[in-house]
């Protein structure tokens, strides 16, 4: 049975057995900043379990995307020697929500591992929570297990919570006994021995039946839901009969890709297997994660897809891939999985020229990274250091990707050695902050917590007044009954107009009337799924529970929003019809001034391609295009061709905002009924936001008028002060430009000319130490480069020598050395003669032995290093 078979028939077992079928979320989790990825098959309901959300079904089942890498669930440095740690992984899970629970759990999972994989019941082991007395009788009661069959363990591996504070319950695991060949030999070999492989642990099933608070108390939940995982991959290598995860169909055609690659033979590729294991998991990971948004780059979510592609290059070039090959490796990925996840598909293009920059970024990287070890090292030896610190190791592995054993290698090659004690205290540090800054908590403000009744009615998207009853009031965290003038507070209506911050577009501001006060919005927002809660002060009187209140939209700025989210719209389209369909949405902000536009796209925007985006959108606004809304099923919408964008977490039912079938998007934003109403729209920058992410600013409608207005008063001072008419501006610029350039030029040859002069008269200064030259003096730089050009031709003028030159190019006093290969052989070191001189204005310096620099804070003490320099250069050349 190959994988997609055993993928397809979990999935069609569970909707045949009245479980939804849910797509897989994204593996960047909707408006969830506690993970950095989706970890789990329960990431996507985690707001149902915890009771924040509703859906419209009580059964669900998913083949949910999953990666564990960086954060509190880091498994990247097990991939490879681990036979079955993934960082990118599938889990298959059913999900009860208030409807089934321990008995249909077990029985669902029993029968479909033992009728419909086909795996034989006496291989099938259950473990339990040793307190779980109903778990353990079911599995005897249902499945027919013998009670000897059935384990009891503890908190640590049969008890699930979702963080300290929340939802929480025991769990029961099915292990498949792989036969005694695998066991450790002992008589009570069982699930939970720590000792041999005998026992694989394949399905999860969670019992969600208590609430954990504050103090740890745990008291029995009014809904009770069911939350299992099935390890996709374990259950595949488990029904292949495989030794590894890595020996199945989902890894064995990268690998084989990989083997070609290298050229290896069968033997090599065993011996190496680490290596081709790392390869195949990270390639797959790479993709996945480039599909759903993510790209290579310095923080969060894309510095862990760093690492992971950095890590996979890495081990590549221990099979001697030096040259890229990651792109060839994830297209296979894309091939043999694109079938079940389109994304990969869609995204293509996207995804392997992402990897290729990547690639050819880490070559520069390393290069880099060999150039920074080559100065450390000869700084230590300048010192007389015989060791690079664990620190500097992991500086260069973190930062450049830098592997420690090549750090050990060219270190060697020197004579020195690599703390590894220390650089392996300053991997454990990182893990343990990384862990530490991803932790997960579902405590929700007490006031929020304290909300109820039914969800708050918007009434904005046809009305910008209404009336309502002031349900609840929030003052800090505490829920009150009024609230007076000048104070601040949250107050929650029935039915509001105030659209709540959401998708990008910004919260409204305006008023609240009621009988005894008003209240000034400056915010709206929903912490909380279903309540609509209006954040501002009272302006005078008060506000009391239960009133009724009339609520007002700043119209202006309602309708700039409007303006601004429409041609966010229009200029998504405009991007992918001029770039591709690879520039999808990244992020964003609709707000009254301007709208900001994230999307991938590896290179920067030329100025034609900014013309023909920003032309294509103002020729939208002046078609005057109807823009309409419709609520639809969400599959039913995404197949009508309307687009889901990345990092929207969607209900059941969604909102389709369709411009004339020009653009077609989910969107619960607000929106001009008409293109034409947006006015003229102009792109005010476009740039870089990380690695193949750029962002474009745009203003439209009364922004985009006060934007052209702002400009062409400026062209019209501009043409004053050069006194020609505006449209002479740019070419009168141009004239004064090359005249400068000119003037540089003459500047130059100028100073080149005074500089040959400097030149001779300094020759006449050298001295003689121990039959060496020697010339030492203060020269006058603007700048490092005159310095530095200034010695050169200094040490070209003695042929053989030491050249020392100080100054303070730039206002920094610094020391420039420069010794000929002949004084080298004889014992001079320009490192070691800079770090020495250096000191004397309390600084530091190093360098290689022929050529030096270094400077210190104290500009006064700069003549006093130099006269130094002669006692310096006789002692190297006595000990040489």
């Amino acid at each position: 049975m190959n994988s997609n078979e055993i993928r397809a028939r979990f999935l069609r077992f569970f909707e045949e057995r009245g479980h939804t079928l849910v797509p897989s979320s994204s593996l960047v989790p909707a408006k969830d900043p506690t993970l950095l990825f989706a970890n789990s098959g329960m990431v996507p309901f985690k707001d149902v379990f915890t009771g924040a959300e509703k859906k419209p079904y009580t059964r669900a089942t998913s083949a949910q995307k999953c990666v564990r890498a960086g954060g509190k669930h880091n498994d990247l440095e097990e991939v490879g020697p681990s036979p079955r740690h993934h960082v990118f992984f599938e889990m298959l899970g059913n999900f009860s929500f208030g409807d089934y629970f321990k008995r249909d759990a077990i029985a669902f999972a029993w029968e479909f591992s033992t009728e419909h994989l086909g795996m034989d019941p006496s291989r099938l082991w259950p473990t339990v929570h040793y307190s779980d007395d109903e778990a353990f009788d079911l599995w005897q009661e249902v499945a027919g297990i013998p009670a000897e069959r059935i384990t009891r363990l503890g908190d640590e591996d049969n008890f699930w919570q979702m963080a300290d504070i929340g939802p929480c319950g025991p769990n029961s695991e099915i292990f498949y006994d792989r036969g005694e060949r695998y066991g450790c030999g002992t008589d009570d070999c069982r699930p939970g021995c720590d000792k041999c492989q005998r026992f694989w642990e394949y399905w999860n099933l969670v019992f969600m039946q208590y609430y954990q608070d504050e103090a740890g108390q745990r008291t029995p939940l009014p809904q009770k839901n069911i939350d299992t995982g099935l390890g996709f991959e374990r259950t595949v290598a488990i029904l292949q009969g495989a030794e590894s995860n890595y020996d199945t169909d989902l890894f064995q055609p990268l690998i084989r890709k990989v083997q070609e690659l290298s050229g290896q033979t069968d033997e090599e590729r065993e011996r190496e297997y680490i290596a081709y294991r790392v390869i195949a998991d990270h390639s797959r990971a790479t993709a996945f994660l480039i599909a759903d948004g993510v790209m290579p780059g310095n923080e969060g979510r894309s510095y862990v897809l760093r690492r992971i592609i950095r890590r996979a290059i890495r081990f590549g070039r221990k099979l001697g891939l030096d040259r890229p090959f990651l792109a060839q490796t994830t297209s296979v990925v894309i091939e043999q999985m694109g079938g079940h996840y389109g994304e990969l598909v869609d995204r293509r293009d996207l995804i392997l020229d992402a990897v290729r920059r990547e690639e050819e970024h880490f070559s520069r990287t390393l290069a880099k990274g060999v150039g920074i070890l080559d100065e450390l090292i000869d700084r230590l030896q300048a010192a007389g250091g015989t060791q690079i610190s664990g620190e500097d190791a992991f500086r260069l592995y973190d930062t450049y990707g830098f592997p420690l054993d090549l750090t050990v290698e060219l270190a060697e090659d020197r004579n020195l050695t690599v703390d590894r004690e220390g650089f392996a205290r300053a991997l454990g540090a990182q893990r343990d902050r990384s862990r530490g800054s991803s932790t997960f908590t579902a405590r929700v403000p007490t006031a929020y917590a304290n909300l109820s009744g039914p969800a708050t009615e918007f009434t904005g998207y046809t009305a910008l007044e209404d009336s309502g009853q002031l349900l609840a009031i929030i003052a800090g965290d505490t829920n009150v009954d009024a609230i007076d003038e000048g104070q601040e507070a949250e107050i929650l209506v029935d039915r509001t107009p105030f659209y709540a911050e959401s998708g990008g577009q910004v919260g409204d501001t305006g008023v609240v009337t009621g009988p005894e006060g008003d209240f000034e919005v400056l915010d709206t927002q929903r912490p909380v799924p279903g309540y609509v809660l209006h954040r501002g002060r009272v302006l005078r009187g008060r506000l009391r529970m239960g009133q009724q209140v009339d609520l007002s939209v700043s119209r202006q700025r309602r309708q700039d929003i409007m303006r601004n989210h429409t041609a966010t719209h229009i200029l998504h389209k405009a991007l992918r019809d001029t770039l591709g369909p690879h520039a999808q949405q990244a992020g964003s902000l609709v707000a009254p001034d301007r709208l900001r536009f994230d999307f991938t796209q590896p290179a920067a925007l030329g100025s034609e391609e900014l013309t023909e985006i920003e032309t294509a959108i103002n020729e939208r606004t002046l078609d005057d295009l109807n823009v309409r809304a419709e609520q639809k099923p969400y599959a039913e919408a995404v197949a009508g061709g309307a687009m889901a964008l990345f990092g929207e977490k969607y209900g059941d039912i969604v909102r389709v905002v369709d411009i004339d079938g020009y653009s077609r998007e989910l969107c619960g934003g607000t929106h001009v009924h008409h293109t034409g109403e947006i006015g003229p729209v102009y792109l005010v920058s476009e740039g870089s936001i990380g690695s193949g992410i750029r962002r474009v600013e745009a203003v439209s409608g009364r922004g985009a008028t006060a934007y052209a207005r702002e400009r062409l008063r400026a062209l019209e001072r501009a043409g004053s002060a050069l006194r020609v008419p505006p449209l002479e501006v740019e070419r009168q610029v141009h004239m004064l430009q090359e005249r400068v350039r000119e003037q540089e030029r003459q500047l130059a040859e100028f100073r080149r000319r005074l500089a040959g002069g400097e030149v001779e008269n300094l020759v006449r200064s050298v001295q003689q130490v121990d039959g060496t030259q020697l010339l030492v003096a203060r020269a006058e730089a603007e700048s490092r480069e005159e310095l530095s050009e200034l010695a050169d031709r200094l040490r070209d003028r003695l042929r053989s020598g030491v050249v020392v030159l100080g100054g303070s190019p730039g206002g920094k006093p610094s020391v420039l050395a420069l010794v000929t290969p002949d004084v080298v052989q004889r014992g001079a070191h320009a490192g070691k003669l800079v770090n020495e001189v250096a000191a004397v204005m309390g600084g530091r310096g190093g360098g290689r032995p022929d050529r030096a620099q270094g400077g210190g804070p104290d500009a006064a003490r700069l003549d006093e290093a130099l006269g130094l320099v002669p006692e310096v250069v006789a002692r190297q050349l006595t000990k040489g």
